[in-house]
């Protein structure tokens, strides 16, 4: 009976199902790219890393403790020749790196910027003609003469020194292969522009251009300058690196020095990519459970429609059990086929999703079918079609055969039904089950189930509320054109509440972008404004600082800030080590509180970003040393007032005292520490100070950074207009992936409404029929067709607007804690765009409604 009713339904079947298609599609297409890319990773993981292993520190003196470290677990083989013992095969290679920050200055256009700046200076290594840096992964450079070249001399020094340029930095300043790029007041000709360097992504270089240098001068390596330095090792097979660094791991830590693998490498990127997927899952499945939200609706229509021949099949002798299962078999199988072609679409979508996020990738994804994504995506689109469907097909088992010869049948659908709320409730631990099975974290899916299903409360009760409204205020004197408009808001049949709900939804995704990303720019912006710094200069050296000054002065520009900064490392709390911490089974402080380097300053008094929690300010009594911590961090590491904490200082120990606590707005541009010692205790110590000032105009931005490039090549400095614009350059790229998401939503809110459409096509031939008898022109049912559209694109725009404009002041208000003015040029293009095309569906699938003579459908009816 399923398959014999539905021969004249089947085309509108496809409608309803129609609307679960681009949900399923997004859904297997984001599943099957996080498949993909979690195999490309576990792939790739040896050339994201770049070695075996790689030990990083920012005491050079650290070096000679690897070695004695490596040997136990990576014993030199030696072999007798002529009776003696000589090396046969070292066990590992290795290529030391020194990275550090610094100013780079383009004498060809005299165009200045902060960069990283690296050098590679070779150990044991066996390069031969491998194409790698330094031991795995494609090094992309041009021309690809300029990588052997760099090789061959770089233990050579030639002069000029050799150089390798990033490619978004040569692009900038307009520089070619051949110019000179000069660094710490040493020129160095560019031999080739690096367009990919492994484990790097494209958002990675537009932030930290890199220039790789065949020489560094020591001018640059300055003590107290921030510098780097890595290690990387290529062990020979055979040797297990993972069951090496459990042996040597905690030596190195103890010392202070890090350490990666491919296996932690591995681990790290696929839980940032892993999550990024989840949380993209979660947006496809929206768009899914819009198109629910259009299938519940269809289906309603449709069991209406179906009424009369439910009633004639009971007084057959038909069951309710029965006529429920036939339909509820139908929307199942139409569900199932719905499901396979957004299967299909989403593998194919998949294909391009590599592209979508390709600056934000530091590998490269092999794409293939994902058979896992393809069941789940089958098995997610027949439940949700059959879970939705539910609630209208339960009126079906009500249908007294009495209604074969009565015309009202409300009664039967509108009574209670108990089994109503057992799928209320079916609906909501879907929701909840599928959310955990994308995170993993129970609150997490029930704040995802909440948040949505607070969302679609709201849509639906602003949609309620505007149905009520227009009723309750009809302007009865208005035009007749646009008092039937008006009715077709609220009209039986209408289609409000479903496009408020589905359109508005994904015009809130839209609009909560932009204004977040307006926001997320306010911020920066705003610390920028008024008289507060905009370029910082740091790495100056005690015996620098009053030249560094003088150059400001000569500029006319102001000293708004200058602070010393000291670096140190915690060497034990209340008298306890990292290791007597571990084995204490009261709360304890993390791990990285012994390992981390701390940068702190001195001074008796706080600043303006800060405010006092508890205690005093940092101070000194009785010849003990008070600091005062951050709040966050004071929590975090599970302190009191009156611990006390042992610092040690290139050796010198300094105990100290908690005395008191601070909050910190770390968005002001300007030095906020975690740690802020007293004056009189550190003035000795070695360190470095950092000067703020405020530049006027990009001309004065770039005669400074030229002047400290000739005068101070170590001092480094950062322009806040340019990390404006890369921040802007990065959020618009991010936009442009969350945009790509919520058109999925979009479409799908746009499919609803084509599909309600057509399913109340007949009902609006018949309404078409009467105005067109009673003397209407086509212009004026088409206006009315226009105006109903544009209202209901134009009501739905708005509701989502309005929530994404309440989303983005909770952000302001209670996350960033700043003022909040909604961007009004972003919200109007939205809503014109979601109006206009609302109106040009609507009109579309109207046509036969606006070109059919009456008498066609007088003679069908008869």
């Amino acid at each position: 009976m399923a398959w014999r009713d539905s021969r004249r339904s089947r085309q509108r079947l496809l409608l309803f199902m129609s609307a679960i298609v681009l949900g399923i599609a997004a859904l297997v297409a984001i599943n099957s790219f996080g498949d993909n890319l979690a195999q490309s990773i576990d792939d790739q993981a040896r050339e994201l890393l770049g070695a075996d292993l790689v030990l990083s520190t920012n005491d050079p003196k650290k070096e000679k403790l690897f070695y004695p470290l490596l040997k136990k677990v990576a014993p030199t083989t030696f072999q007798k020749t002529n009776g003696h013992n000589v090396v046969a095969k070292s066990p590992y290679e290795y290529t030391n790196e020194i990275s550090f920050a610094s100013m780079v200055s383009f004498p060809k256009n005299q165009g200045v910027r902060l960069a990283q700046v690296k050098n590679l200076t070779l150990g044991v290594s066996n390069f031969g003609s491998q194409n790698s840096y330094p031991y795995y992964g494609e090094w992309q450079i041009v021309p690809q003469s300029a990588e052997k070249l760099w090789r061959d001399q770089l233990q050579k020094r030639p002069k000029p020194y050799y150089a390798l340029v990033d490619d978004a930095l040569m692009v900038q300043f307009g520089a070619q292969v051949g110019d000179s790029v000069q660094v710490g007041g040493v020129s160095y000709k560019i031999i080739g522009r690096v367009l990919k360097t492994p484990g790097q992504s494209t958002v990675t270089t537009t932030v930290a251009p890199t220039v790789f240098l065949q020489f560094v001068s020591e001018d640059l390596l300055q003590r107290g300058s921030r510098v780097n330095y890595k290690y990387y090792f290529r062990f020979n097979q055979g040797i297990d690196v993972e069951k090496a660094i459990k042996q040597i791991g905690p030596t190195l830590e103890k010392e202070g020095v890090s350490y990666d693998t491919v296996a932690g490498r591995k681990k790290q990127t696929g839980r940032a990519f892993g999550d990024l997927t989840k949380f993209l899952s979660l947006v496809a499945f929206v768009a899914l459970l819009l198109g629910c939200v259009g299938v519940a609706s269809a289906v309603q229509l449709y069991v209406k429609e179906k009424i009369a021949s439910v009633a004639i099949l009971r007084t057959l002798g038909t069951s309710g059990r029965q006529a429920f299962l036939i339909y509820l078999f139908q929307t199942a199988i139409m569900g199932f086929l719905g499901a396979a072609i957004g299967a299909l679409a989403g593998s194919a979508i998949q294909l391009i999703l590599p592209r979508v996020f390709s600056n934000f990738l530091p590998i490269t994804v092999e794409t293939s079918v994902s058979l896992p994504a393809i069941l789940g995506g089958l098995g997610t689109g027949l439940l949700i079609s059959v879970l939705f469907s539910l609630l209208p097909l339960l009126a079906i088992r009500n249908v007294s055969p009495l209604r074969a010869i009565r015309n009202s049948y409300e009664d039967d659908l509108s009574g209670r039904d108990p089994l109503r709320w057992l799928v209320y409730l079916l609906v909501v631990l879907f929701i909840v089950g599928f959310a955990y099975l994308q995170t993993r974290n129970l609150m997490l899916a029930i704040s995802f189930t909440g948040g949505l299903m607070l969302a679609f409360g709201i849509l639906t009760t602003l949609g309620l509320g505007l149905i009520w409204l227009v009723r309750r205020f009809f302007p009865a004197s208005w035009s007749y054109v646009w008092r039937q408009s008006l009715a077709n808001l609220y009209r039986p049949n209408n289609q409000t509440l479903i496009l408020i709900t589905s359109i508005g939804l994904g015009a809130f995704l839209i609009a909560t972008l932009y204004l977040t990303q307006g926001l997320l720019l306010g911020q920066v912006e705003l610390s920028a404004s008024g008289k507060q710094p905009n370029m910082v200069l740091f790495d100056i050296q005690n015996e620098q600082l009053g030249g560094v000054k003088k150059l400001v002065a000569v500029q006319k520009l102001p000293v708004l800030q200058e602070v010393p900064v000291v670096t140190m490392r915690l060497s034990d709390i209340n008298g306890k080590t990292d290791n007597e911490n571990r084995n204490d089974t009261t709360a304890r402080p993390p791990k990285w509180a012994f390992t981390r380097e701390y940068r702190v300053t001195y001074r008796d008094t706080l600043i303006s970003s800060e405010k006092l929690i508890s205690g005093k300010a940092p101070y000194r009594a009785d010849g003990a040393v008070y600091v005062s911590l951050e709040k966050p961090f004071f929590d975090r590491m599970h302190l009191k007032l009156g611990d006390t904490l042992n610092f040690n200082v290139q050796g010198a120990p300094i105990q100290t005292i908690v005395g008191g606590t601070r909050e910190v707005e770390w968005n002001r541009v300007q030095t906020n520490f975690l740690v802020v010692f007293p004056s009189g205790v550190l003035e000795q110590a070695p360190q470095f100070h950092v000067l703020m000032t405020r530049v006027p105009n990009n001309q004065v931005s770039a005669q400074l950074q030229r002047g400290l490039v000739s005068q101070f090549p170590n001092v480094s400095a950062i322009d806040l207009g340019l990390i404006l614009k890369t921040v802007d350059e990065i959020l618009g790229q991010i936009s442009f992936v969350i945009q790509f998401m919520a058109l999925f939503s979009i479409l799908t809110g746009l499919l609803v409404l084509a599909s309600s459409v057509v399913i109340s096509k007949f009902q609006r031939l018949r309404e078409s029929v009467l105005l067109r008898t009673l003397g209407a022109s086509r212009e004026q049912i088409l206006s009315i067709t226009v105006l109903e559209y544009g209202l209901l694109g134009l009501l739905a725009a708005l509701s989502g607007i309005v929530l994404s404009i309440a989303g983005t002041w909770g952000l302001a208000r209670f996350v960033f804690e700043v003022p909040y003015k909604p961007a009004i040029i972003p919200l109007v293009v939205v809503a014109l765009v979601v109006t206009v095309m609302t109106i040009l569906i609507g009109v579309f699938n109207s046509r036969e409604v606006l070109s059919r003579p009456p008498l066609d459908v007088l003679r069908a009816e008869v």
